[in-house]
């Protein structure tokens, strides 16, 4: 049985969170708090960090981009990339900051020519839809699958692959 823990977070509001590594399911009850735990994700992402985002149209995975932009200090403004496949985020110490949506991505071989690792080499990599690319999304990632569970709430199961995509999970573990 896994254990439930009751978090305390800004505002007063109460939120809680099924934790077990390399596991954890966090259920936002609106878009502000998705953008919040995206900051808070944002600002610990590192170059050859990969988060991947699997979910319906509509389930938040823009909005918690949104908020991880926004911790990772990018000022560009955030939108879907689903008709030009990657956006390019940038910091003012020149950092870089990849989001692709691999939604209207054919197949494994389309996929290649985006070029992953050199992308790897220069930021970190947010990628929408990565089910579609799975054979060629690195091993090393965190994994979020979102579920729409109301008009406004989403709930978000969170899984590690490797040691750096357990320690971002740890510090998503701290609180929100």
């Amino acid at each position: 049985m896994l254990p439930l823990y009751v978090f305390t977070f800004p505002h007063g509001i109460i939120r809680s969170m099924i934790v077990k590594a390399p596991l954890m399911e966090f259920t936002s009850h609106n878009a502000d708090q998705t953008r919040r735990l995206g900051m808070k994700l944002g600002g610990a992402l590192q170059r050859g960090d990969v988060i991947c985002l699997q979910g319906d149209l509509g389930a938040g995975k823009t909005t918690l981009v949104q908020g991880m932009a926004q911790g990772w200090g990018s000022a560009d403004a955030v939108s879907s990339p689903t008709f030009i496949l990657v956006n390019v985020y940038r910091r003012a110490d020149g950092g870089q900051l990849f989001h692709m949506d691999a939604y209207r991505l054919d197949s494994t071989s389309e996929a290649e020519e985006l070029d992953l690792d050199s992308m790897l080499d220069q930021g970190a990599l947010i990628i929408e839809w990565p089910e579609r690319m799975q054979a060629i999304v690195p091993a090393e990632r965190l994994w979020v699958q979102f579920e729409h569970l109301g008009a406004e709430e989403r709930g978000m199961k969170f899984q590690s692959h490797g040691t750096r995509s357990e320690s971002l999970l740890e510090l998503l573990r701290g609180g929100i």
